[in-house]
C-alpha cells in the first residue's frame, strides 16, 4: 500500500498483492505437454517469489513440481481429451488443479511397496495439505493444496 502525504508517495511496507496469483493452461495431450506444464509451474513459483515476496525453499518447489507432474500425467493417461492445469497461490500455499474430460474418479490404491506403478495419487496425498476430487459438467477436477513453508 502507498500513502500520499502532501504529494509525496510514501511506501507503507504493505505492498503485498491482495488477490492470489492465478495461471491456467490448456493442453491437448500431444507429446511434450507434461514438460510444458512443469515449466508453467516453475515460472509460477518464480512469480510468487517475486510478486508475493514468497520465501519458497527448493523442497517446496520440488513438491509443487511433483504434484503437477503426477496430476497432469494422470489426466494425460486416463482422459480421452484435452485437460487444463490451473494454479493459484500466495506466499503460503499453492493450489494445483487439473480438469480433464473423464468422469471416472481416480482411485487411491492402498500402500504396497511391491506394486509397480499406480502410486501417483498416493504421492499427491502424502505431499498435499488437502486433496479434493469432484465431478464437473465435462469430466472431473482433481485439486491439491500444498503448504509452501514448514510448520
Amino acid at each position: 500500500m502507498i500513502d500520499n502525504a502532501g504529494g509525496a508517495v510514501i511506501p507503507t511496507g504493505f505492498d503485498v498483492p491482495v488477490e492470489p496469483l492465478r495461471r491456467a493452461a490448456h493442453y491437448t495431450g500431444e507429446p511434450g505437454c507434461i514438460a510444458e506444464a512443469r515449466a508453467l509451474a516453475s515460472a509460477f513459483v518464480d512469480q510468487l517469489r517475486t510478486e508475493w515476496c514468497a520465501e519458497i525453499e527448493d523442497r517446496a518447489l520440488e513438491e509443487v513440481m511433483l504434484v503437477v507432474s503426477e496430476l497432469v500425467t494422470n489426466a494425460d493417461r486416463h482422459s480421452n481429451g484435452p485437460y487444463i492445469l490451473e494454479l493459484e497461490g500466495t506466499d503460503t500455499t499453492v493450489s494445483v488443479c487439473v480438469y480433464d474430460s473423464s468422469a471416472a474418479l481416480p482411485r487411491r490404491f492402498p500402500k504396497d511397496p511391491e506394486r509397480v506403478g499406480r502410486h501417483g495419487l498416493e504421492i499427491v496425498h502424502a505431499l498435499a495439505k488437502r486433496v479434493t476430487v469432484e465431478r464437473v459438467p465435462v469430466g472431473k477436477r482433481v485439486c491439491a493444496v500444498l503448504e509452501l513453508a514448514d510448520e
